[in-house]
């Protein structure tokens, strides 16, 4: 990276975009950020669009080193037939007239990084899934692969692509945009951070800095193109996720207090109370980077203890170490 690098980050106002925006602008790198609303202020520039139609906004990525498309309305909502039809719709659009802006302007980007998601496995209960796994059944699996093909008519022919299949970003809230980190930090501290359904199902996770540097990765490596899994090379189970995180939540959830929560009642009190799709609570999988370990990445959070320390405070650190737990993770017995 360096200070003549110009990355656009398509979509870039949440709390993804704005981390890996401070990241980048830490190198060096002029960022502008392509969004429909504006981001909080920082070191980069904004150009609105509406991710669906060709305008002068293009002009920002004409000499730009690289373009990052991280477009895509949030699944953090209840799938009415009208939210899955957006989930769909705001990745496909947006992907597609990125492409069509490369092919109007007189210099694109050399590099594309495509954000793609690791549920695009589906839902497998005890399968551990890498970038060979075939995808799996439901509208995740489904949305995914219409945003992996329409990214690969969109890009260009001389374009390095690569696609990151992401899991469970684990970060800070930044610029009023919270992290799902941030819910479940809540949910524990109320004593509700209990073992939802058979507490089995998968929870793939990586953590905001690793994320950070995939994408950089991404960007500055003319040797990584096509299809990678981004995430932590230790997923866990919702039952393990949950115990480690209410050691560092505080509250109720800190003093042992988190009742389980049967599948029955997740899928009537998520939409609710909470409104969102309790499919997010009771499904999961276990994914790992295995083009990322074996082309060297080294994970700075490989495990869940050491990442959520970071996040949550280093003073909730020493008091979670006595309760510190040593179950080996699903993806080392892989």
């Amino acid at each position: 990276m360096t200070l003549q690098s110009h990355v656009v980050i398509a979509g870039g106002s949440g709390f993804l975009g704005l981390a890996l925006a401070e990241h980048l602008v830490a190198k060096g790198c002029k960022v502008t950020i392509l969004s429909r609303s504006k981001p909080a202020a920082g070191p980069w520039q904004h150009v609105s669009w509406d991710a669906r139609t060709l305008g002068d906004w293009s002009r920002v990525i004409d000499g730009a080193t690289a373009l990052v498309n991280l477009v895509g309305r949030s699944v953090n909502c209840v799938k009415t037939p009208a939210h899955c039809d957006e989930i769909l719709r705001s990745r496909v659009e947006a992907t597609r007239v990125l492409g069509e802006a490369c092919r109007a302007v007189a210099s694109p980007p050399a590099t594309w990084v495509q954000m793609s998601t690791a549920h695009i496995v589906g839902d497998p209960p005890s399968v551990v899934c890498d970038e060979t796994s075939p995808p799996g059944y439901g509208l995740a699996p489904i949305v995914g692969q219409a945003w992996e093909a329409t990214f690969a008519n969109a890009k260009l022919a001389s374009q390095r692509g690569v696609v990151l299949r992401t899991s469970f970003v684990l970060g800070r809230d930044r610029g009023g945009h919270f992290g799902a980190l941030s819910m479940l930090r809540r949910l524990a501290r109320l004593g509700l951070g209990g073992t939802v359904a058979s507490g089995s199902q998968g929870m793939s996770w990586i953590h905001e800095r690793d994320m950070n540097e995939i994408f950089t990765r991404a960007i500055c490596d003319a040797s990584m193109q096509g299809t990678y899994i981004a995430s932590s090379p230790t997923p866990v189970s919702q039952r393990e996720f949950m115990r480690t995180l209410r050691r560092y939540a505080g509250g109720l959830g800190a003093v042992g207090i988190a009742p389980p929560a049967a599948g029955w009642m997740v899928k009537v009190a998520a939409p609710l109370l909470f409104r969102t799709d309790p499919e997010l609570a009771v499904y999961g999988r276990y994914v790992i980077p295995r083009r990322l370990l074996a082309e060297g990445f080294a994970f700075a959070f490989s495990q869940l203890d050491g990442a959520l320390a970071d996040l949550c405070g280093e003073g909730s650190r020493k008091a979670a170490l006595a309760g510190s737990s040593n179950a080996p993770s699903v993806a080392a017995q892989a």
